[in-house]
């Protein structure tokens, strides 16, 4: 197993120093489901949620989140990200909704955790606009799909299928 980057010599959790590495182009996406009754999805889909469209609001709110995950996150870097991408579909045959981000930058870190932030937060916007009709809404995963650049090289998950 690697060393963990984020801890030093002495065991204490630092920012990693990252001025040495060279400008690659880097990106991620990841994905999180939010389930929910059927119901709830006909009206997110049929638009007749009295809160507006739900998944106008999820896709700011990914976009959003993904270029304050420094603010987030501890010992993330702030980052100039070049794309924020927030895909939200319907998934009416298993009740729930499929959120894929993808963020991209040309940098001297990765952009994973922005991806998943993104994802997350996205998630936890459709449960707050939904809540007042369905409580028991969850979100079942969040993880990171693939990401390319930099020195670790790239990574795809499995898929489920």
């Amino acid at each position: 197993m690697s060393q963990l980057t984020h801890i030093n010599a002495s065991g204490e959790a630092h920012m990693v120093d990252v001025s040495a590495k060279a400008e690659t182009v880097r990106e991620a996406r990841a994905e999180a489901f939010v389930k929910m009754r059927p119901e709830t999805l006909k009206m997110i889909v049929d638009g007749s949620h009295h809160k507006g469209d739900v998944f106008a609001t999820a896709r700011i709110a990914g976009i959003q989140a993904a270029k304050r995950t420094w603010e987030l996150i501890p010992l993330c870097h702030p980052l100039l990200l070049s794309k924020v991408e927030v895909t939200l579909t319907a998934d009416v045959e298993n009740s729930q909704v499929r959120i894929e981000s993808l963020c991209r930058l040309t940098g001297k870190t990765g952009v994973e955790m922005e991806a998943l932030t993104a994802a997350s937060v996205a998630a936890l916007t459709i449960y707050d606009m939904c809540k007042a009709v369905q409580k028991d809404i969850s979100i079942e995963m969040c993880r990171l799909l693939s990401k390319s650049g930099g020195k670790s090289g790239d990574f795809k998950a499995v898929s489920d299928d």
